[in-house]
């Protein structure tokens, strides 16, 4: 059974490019070590080969995921997509109810998550109690520390 994952354009087309690297730029390369190890003679005592056909065989498996994620991405169409409630791809800012923090979070896929530019995983116990929220409904997330409340005070695209 295939995982389908939803991505943005902007998110399929980084993991099309990584795939692209990898198949053209990266295979190659390695393909010429294993060569130039080979003909350095025994392959029995070679370091060398034995490094080499490693990377060859993390590469591949790399190149297999990343095709597996391709052939199974639906690029997701914001332009007809509900505002009301908290879904894939919304953008929400929350208020902790414990400490009055206000945050800001995009709600992606997880292979499009990054901390950093404020995108959590719709798979992530955040984002798992945020979806189908709506604007002034209190999520009640469970952490690892216990439970937490938050407030949704925005929702947008």
């Amino acid at each position: 059974m295939s995982n389908i994952s939803y991505f943005t354009e902007e998110g399929l087309k980084k993991i099309q490019e990584e795939l692209h690297q990898l198949m053209a730029v990266e295979r190659p390369s390695i393909s010429k070590q294993i060569a130039e190890a080979r003909d350095k003679g025994d392959l029995s005592e070679n370091a060398e080969y034995d490094a080499a056909k490693e990377a060859q065989g993390l590469l591949e498996m790399r190149i297999s995921k990343l095709e597996a994620v391709v052939k199974n991405a639906r690029v997701i169409d914001e332009s007809n997509m509900d505002v009301s409630k908290v879904l894939v791809l919304s953008k929400v800012k929350i208020k902790n109810k414990a400490t009055g923090a206000m945050m800001a979070y995009t709600l992606v896929a997880e292979n499009e998550a990054n901390f950093k530019e404020g995108k959590i995983s719709v798979d992530s116990p955040i984002g798992k109690g945020l979806l189908g929220k709506k604007k002034g409904d209190t999520a009640e997330i469970k952490v690892p520390s216990g439970v937490m409340q938050f407030e949704i005070v925005e929702i947008s695209r």
